[in-house]
């Protein structure tokens, strides 16, 4: 069916996005965000078009109805890939449904699940899934700062969306501390750069990047799961803004086992609380008690999702499947084996501490997959800066800023 992809959004998950687009149907896509971002900025494979003010709701619906009138002949499909545009999306619904073609759940799943406070205090006690040990910090308060938790502890914002609108020295995506004073000294730098919301005080479950694990799902309008990926991930980015984040994973590849139990998890509990659309899990195997702690789920398809339409599930097609032709989709979990990385192999042979998981991943080094790396879009400018990139990579992980 003919149509047209409109990305709110302008960083790597965007890009791959368009690529999917690209590679499927050959078009490019339309993106439309608040600042020029080098992963789209310098691709031919998209139009892209900036608005300051973006962020505004109101500023962000009239930005969308303009773009409607100018394509109103053709079907639109409408994709997000960040919280804050899903968030303004779903608050929307009735309006924007009459115009696109989209696949969010509901405004209230998806406050619970931006906001980490609200997600683990909601299924704190649930039968289906397990979480860390958490407690709260109301930074707007000046209450001592104490924890039952044993150190190391992870610190990380529980409302995501105001946390990336403001910028402070000494800025981490997450905090891995190890000590009293440590936990002080975090929480007063928080504060003091202009957070004033929730923080998230979490236990941190033993193990190397290589207990970390990822999976996508799409669930369909009607909230059954009907694609779902299960990844094992052997590095995470190391920066001190990109921590949480993969960077090197294996799909269909599980070395503690109890996959079976993982997926059912999954699918179950999404379907229990009526999911749709695309949701990333980011999990960690507890070998205390040979269990995978759901760390948080993030209500779009994920920085590294890519690697799904090399298993044979193009991001794009399904939701055209879905939303467009209205076909009757089967569960499909997908379980071929596909490597993804971000970083060079030499980052791989360094910094990979899990020796199984580092041979198996360079057995498959000449099939890998980089989300930002398509071979149908190349210009001096990118190439030039995607080196760049490459080599800062040396310089992240020789800091040593995560400790894994």
């Amino acid at each position: 069916m003919d149509f047209i992809l409109l990305i709110v959004g302008m960083d790597a998950n965007a890009y791959y996005m368009a690529r999917c687009y690209h590679e499927k149907y050959g078009k490019k896509a339309y993106l439309i965000g608040k600042n020029p971002i080098w992963f789209t900025s310098l691709s031919r494979i998209v139009y892209d078009e900036y608005y300051p003010d973006i962020w505004n709701e109101e500023s962000f619906l009239e930005i969308l109805d303009e773009f409607y009138k100018k394509h109103k002949d053709k079907k639109i499909i409408l994709v997000s890939s960040t919280e804050n545009y899903i968030t303004m999306i779903s608050k929307n619904k009735e309006k924007l449904e009459k115009k696109f073609y989209f696949n969010y759940p509901k405004k209230e799943l998806i406050d619970i699940f931006v906001n980490k406070e609200l997600f683990y205090k909601e299924y704190k006690n649930s039968s289906i899934i397990d979480i860390p040990k958490t407690e709260y910090y109301d930074c707007s308060s000046e209450e001592e700062i104490d924890t039952k938790i044993p150190f190391p502890l992870i610190v990380k914002p529980a409302d995501v969306v105001p946390y990336r609108k403001i910028d402070f020295e000494g800025k981490k995506k997450i905090y891995k501390v190890n000590t009293m004073e440590e936990l002080k000294e975090v929480v007063s730098t928080i504060k003091n750069g202009g957070y004033e919301s929730t923080l998230i005080i979490q236990e941190f479950i033993p193990g190397d990047d290589s207990h970390l694990f990822d999976s996508v799902i799409y669930s369909d309008k009607n909230g059954k799961v009907k694609r779902m990926s299960f990844a094992q991930i052997g590095l995470q980015e190391h920066a001190y803004n990109m921590v949480g984040n993969a960077a090197v994973l294996i799909n269909g590849y599980n070395q503690y086992g109890n996959t079976e139990a993982a997926v059912k998890m999954i699918k179950e509990f999404s379907e229990k609380v009526g999911y749709t659309g695309f949701a990333e899990f980011d999990l960690k195997y507890d070998e205390r008690d040979k269990k995978f702690k759901v760390l948080e789920v993030n209500p779009r398809q994920g920085r590294s999702s890519y690697y799904l339409t090399k298993c044979g599930c193009n991001l794009i097609e399904i939701l055209e499947k879905d939303l467009l032709l209205e076909e009757k989709l089967d569960f499909e979990l997908l379980d071929k084996e596909v490597l993804l990385s971000y970083v060079p192999k030499a980052i791989i042979k360094k910094y990979i501490v899990n020796e199984k998981f580092k041979k198996k991943a360079l057995s498959m080094w000449k099939k890998h997959v980089n989300p930002i790396k398509y071979e149908n879009d190349h210009n001096f400018r990118r190439d030039y800066t995607m080196f760049r990139k490459d080599l800062r990579y040396f310089k992240d992980y020789k800091s040593g800023y995560w400790k894994q």
